[in-house]
């Protein structure tokens, strides 16, 4: 009979009521939340675990084949639901021999791009029909939370079919005006791989790719965008030009040129964000670099000329872009966020400074 008289469910909803982004369990320790960027004690009674008492608080989540392949390769990704609260993305690894894991708590009610303080024309890389939109940025920086609210524009205003593939699924879609299928890896299909093979075969027309993680996603994304499907995915990129940058440096060099017009031709935009604490401690605001595929981005793009982005984001206000210190300013001047932690997430430092200076 366990000891503990708590289950993961308990500590789930215990972080959801205090605004938690993460729970950690590990051996020799009590349960830790992440708020606001913050590691403390989760709040509560709990008991001290062991990596015993770890596994036993996950396997009410795993499948067998989970808790098989965990043994096998020491780390596992699954996700779970806490019933009308939120999903749980989980990730179960070892160290120093024992079982541990990050529970990312990721509410179930879609927030709109108003609510992230994102600028609403951003709605408008949803009309598009064919092409690939990309939302980077670092771990933990919302990118999972801001395609959410893209596809559910989709979701309730186009009759369409939407796939995504994804490891592990992480925020539902319920049908709305659309049709939407949902496949994660491990569960619903085998591979990522395999599963990218098939999706052009499953009528969809838009497709939401979890990561461009390799070359093949990132072929296979091309591909799809310019066949008449609209690909949204993500990248661990801090900025357009970095995102364009690894894309680029990802395939051989002879086919830097060929790959330049294929971007040029598919890609929508580039949404390239940062969670940034507020001024008065509670919570962060995402802060967004917005890249729109105007005729003249494109003709950059495709000439290979990354660097004249910068400028075009800085002037192309008119069509919704901004760069990161752009979307800096208009906080710190709106006391949202103070300099001193602006400076710490610009873009360009020296540049923030002189703007903030004047």
């Amino acid at each position: 009979m366990s000891k503990l008289n708590f289950t993961i469910y308990d500590l789930v909803e215990k972080g959801y009521e205090l605004g938690a982004s993460d729970i950690m369990l590990k051996a020799n320790q009590v349960p830790y939340m992440k708020q606001y960027s913050s590691m403390n004690p989760l709040p509560g009674e709990w008991a001290k675990l062991t990596g015993d008492d770890v596994m036993e608080l996950l396997k009410p989540v795993m499948l067998d084949k989970q808790v098989r392949k965990f043994d096998e390769t020491n780390e596992m990704d699954l996700a779970f639901v806490v019933e009308g609260k939120c999903r749980v993305r989980t990730n179960i690894y070892r160290q120093r021999t024992h079982a541990a894991a990050v529970l990312r708590i990721i509410p179930l009610r879609i927030r709109q791009l108003e609510e992230l303080g994102m600028p609403a024309s951003l709605s408008e890389v949803t009309k598009h029909r064919q092409g690939l939109v990309l939302v980077t940025g670092p771990t933990g920086s919302g990118k999972t939370t801001t395609l959410a609210a893209l596809l559910d524009i989709i979701n309730r205003e186009r009759n369409v079919h939407i796939v995504t593939i994804e490891d592990p699924l992480e925020i539902e879609h319920p049908d709305h005006q659309s049709y939407v299928s949902q496949r994660e890896v491990g569960i619903d299909t085998d591979d990522f791989i395999p599963a990218l093979r098939a999706v052009v075969r499953e009528a969809p027309d838009v497709i939401l790719i979890g990561e461009m993680r390799d070359i093949t996603t990132m072929h296979t994304a091309l591909t799809a965008g310019e066949t008449g499907h609209l690909v949204f995915s993500t990248v661990h990129t801090s900025s357009a030009y970095e995102t364009l940058d690894r894309i680029i440096n990802m395939f051989p060099p002879h086919e830097k040129g060929f790959l330049c017009q294929r971007l040029a031709n598919s890609l929508r935009a580039i949404i390239a964000q940062k969670l940034v604490p507020r001024a008065d401690g509670q919570g962060r605001v995402v802060v967004p670099e917005i890249l729109i595929c105007t005729p003249t981005v494109s003709k950059a793009i495709e000439d290979g000329h990354f660097g004249d982005l910068y400028h075009l984001m800085n002037e192309g206000g008119y069509w919704g872009m901004q760069t990161m210190n752009q979307g800096l300013v208009r906080y710190v001047k709106a006391g949202i966020v103070d300099e001193p932690t602006a400076i710490q997430y610009a873009g360009i430092v020296s540049e923030l400074k002189q703007m903030l200076r004047r």
